[in-house]
């Protein structure tokens, strides 16, 4: 397990924000998706670092990072982390919320930006306004804020397998990961603790404006909906694709890595 010992920190105006960076050539990101953190990963960096610099944030009130304690957004934050490191232009890869701070990020600052991909996302905008997204968002708020925290888990379990799926039907790994990590990240924060997070607004509006290659990369499994607006995005922006894993659903870095980083490379290799 990744302790805190092994990671650096970037001081932000807002408390320290914690990171790892390592290997050297074209800096990619990798932006973790809602109430985990940077091991999240784990599968991907060694095989992205063989030729690669790989930076994998922990997003502000999530694994050792900061708590919000003013307003923010996502975008500000990471956009002044790569500045720290002298790391733009990025490729940023985000799954779910990741995936939206890497549309945010590209779209609020596109001097940062090289690539994007993106996995279980869209643009903010979809993700805001998806009515499956905001039934689980609002389970999420309410479960914890009455502090109960096995129903927010409840609720977690409907998101990790997909489609016509359950818990049962993946490796008993996954699931176990994610709720380690996601209890580290919940312990930081209180029951009725109010959300400080500004979103990036008119996202779809502006996503032509997107003028870096993006990859839309999903499980099969995911949502109709989700799937959508993936080739909704892959087909707005000038240099756009989309890319499906067969039999995956939400974290397809996770059940399938290696199918999942062959592609990745794949799309760096034509940077």
């Amino acid at each position: 397990m990744t302790v805190a010992s092994e990671l650096s920190y970037f001081t932000s105006t807002d408390g320290d924000l914690a990171y790892t960076d390592t290997g050297s050539g074209i800096p990619v990101v990798l932006l973790h998706s809602g109430y985990v953190d940077h091991r999240f990963w784990d599968a991907q960096i060694p095989a992205l670092a063989a030729g690669h610099r790989v930076i994998v944030p922990d997003v502000r009130g999530h694994g050792w990072s900061a708590n919000a304690t003013e307003p923010f957004r996502w975008a500000d934050d990471l956009a002044g982390l790569l500045r720290h490191l002298d790391a733009g232009p990025a490729v940023l890869v985000g799954l779910s919320m990741g995936g939206v701070i890497a549309t945010d990020t590209v779209l609020e600052y596109p001097d940062l930006v090289r690539a994007v991909v993106t996995c279980g996302a869209a643009t903010g905008d979809f993700q805001y306004s998806d009515p499956w997204t905001k039934e689980i968002q609002a389970e999420y708020a309410r479960t914890l804020g009455a502090g109960d925290i096995e129903g927010w888990l409840a609720a977690f379990a409907r998101v990790v397998p997909g489609e016509h799926r359950t818990l049962d039907d993946i490796a008993l790994e996954i699931p176990r990961r994610l709720r380690e990590m996601a209890l580290h990240s919940i312990s930081k924060h209180t029951p009725g603790e109010p959300n400080r997070l500004v979103p990036v607004t008119d996202s779809w509006s502006r996503a032509p404006k997107i003028d870096v290659p993006v990859l839309a990369l999903n499980g099969t499994l995911e949502p109709a909906e989700m799937l959508d607006a993936a080739e909704r995005l892959a087909r707005t922006v000038p240099d756009g694709r989309a890319v499906t894993i067969d039999g995956v659903g939400h974290y397809p870095n996770l059940e399938k890595p290696e199918e999942f980083d062959a592609i990745l490379l794949d799309f760096l290799r034509a940077l």
